[in-house]
């Protein structure tokens, strides 16, 4: 079971979206850096679909939910978003994930609206940074495929 610490509203981690992002903990990736280093904790809230469905509701007005993290359980990851797409099919999602890879037998990308994948390394900046070592996808569901994006950051960022 997948457990979040907190929400928030953002205009920024996912293009031209208004995101209930939802702050998964128990994180295993525990990079050196990071500004979330409290989401390593085993902490919070259970994420079921009744709570995920009361969070979506109260936030009128979103476009994308934003899983960020889930790490410690990406095939739960995979089932929430296959929810939201089934419940909310004019919701986008996305999700922050911190690892390299993910495992490809438990993550249908078709779930999915956006994937980040990539660990922070504090050398290579954040998402924002030319340099940065993440990768950002938009997810081509009619063609199933991941289309790197990462440079919409970059602009933004300038």
């Amino acid at each position: 079971m997948l457990k979040y610490a907190d929400t928030a509203i953002t205009f920024a981690e996912f293009p031209n979206e208004i995101s209930l992002c939802i702050n998964i903990s128990n994180c295993p990736c525990k990079c050196s850096g990071c500004h979330s280093s409290y989401l390593s904790q085993d902490i919070g809230e259970i994420l079921s679909v009744e709570r995920l469905k009361e969070l979506i509701d109260k936030n009128e007005g979103i476009t994308c939910i934003g899983f960020m993290g889930g790490d410690s359980d990406p095939k739960e990851v995979n089932n929430l978003a296959h929810w939201v797409r089934i419940n909310y099919p004019l919701l986008h999602i996305g999700w922050y994930s911190g690892r390299q890879l993910f495992p490809n037998d438990i993550i249908d990308i078709d779930n999915f609206d956006w994937i980040k994948v990539g660990p922070y390394i504090e050398q290579f900046g954040p998402l924002t940074s030319s340099n940065t070592n993440q990768k950002f996808y938009k997810i081509d569901r009619k063609n199933h495929i991941m289309v790197w994006c990462t440079n919409l950051f970059w602009k933004e960022a300038e």
